[in-house]
């Protein structure tokens, strides 16, 4: 895959292989898109902020844009490519939609 398959604030469902090399589905929501590289909220599980490599996506099952009403919102400096080169995942706080935070 490559980044031209994937826009920011949308929701995929993809194949993803981990480390072992066993494909497991996932269900992320994605904020930025990077040449080598997106970072995604894990909606099913843990919630944790993910880098994705498009090197690790076997295919992509479902997507669906999300209305401007629903998104997830986080700093917009947690996100910046920089943040990522050295870290594959990151724990934060962020603004549920429709909540009122």
């Amino acid at each position: 895959m490559d980044k031209s398959r994937f826009k920011p604030d949308t929701r995929y469902v993809l194949a993803l292989r981990d480390a072992k090399g066993t494909v497991r589905p996932a269900n992320l929501y994605v904020y930025r898109v990077y040449d080598k590289f997106m970072v995604a909220r894990s909606m099913s599980g843990d919630g944790l902020l993910r880098k994705v490599g498009y090197d690790s996506i076997e295919r992509v099952v479902d997507e669906s844009p999300v209305p401007s009403a629903d998104r997830f919102f986080v700093p917009a400096a947690l996100l910046e490519e920089a943040n990522w080169r050295e870290r594959s995942e990151m724990q934060v706080y962020a603004s549920a939609p429709g909540r009122g935070k």
